[in-house]
């Protein structure tokens, strides 16, 4: 069930926030569910000696997060029309707890449907960006 309904959207409302603990165990289930195994996500070994500070989240898995966001705002209307558009700015790390946000920025209606624009901002808890970008949806008129 979608935290909003059409008639009720303005430009410059927020988003309802997720938090999120991004925690190995979920990184390493995202890996089966992937099946992606690059040992930069899953060896602490491994990924300090590519430069890291040790193991990093999938960035799909935090996108997912992002989604979930979307999904509590929107609904149905997020999961059948929804598109992003992000920038990947820093990587996440096990432990870290990431506030997931977003705005709705333009409501433009046209042709019997309505494109809704959202900014979309994912942190950590330091307040560093991880992901930026832009979500829209296109909903048709009821």
């Amino acid at each position: 069930m979608a935290r909003f309904q059409l008639s009720e959207l303005r430009e410059g409302m927020e988003l309802p926030v997720i938090t999120k603990l991004v925690t190995q165990q979920n990184i390493n289930l995202y890996a089966e569910a992937s099946r992606d195994f690059n040992p930069v996500h899953l060896n602490e070994e491994f990924a300090r000696k590519a430069g890291l500070d040790g193991t990093i989240a999938h960035g799909m898995l935090i996108l997912a997060y992002v989604s979930e966001m979307l999904t509590t705002a929107f609904g149905l209307m997020w999961l059948t029309s929804g598109k992003l558009d992000v920038r990947f700015k820093a990587p996440t790390r096990p432990g870290e707890t990431i506030k997931i946000s977003g705005k709705i920025t333009k409501i433009e209606k046209n042709g019997g449907q309505t494109t809704i624009s959202c900014s979309i901002l994912c942190s950590n808890g330091k307040g560093e960006q991880i992901i930026t970008g832009e979500a829209v949806l296109v909903v048709p008129e009821p």
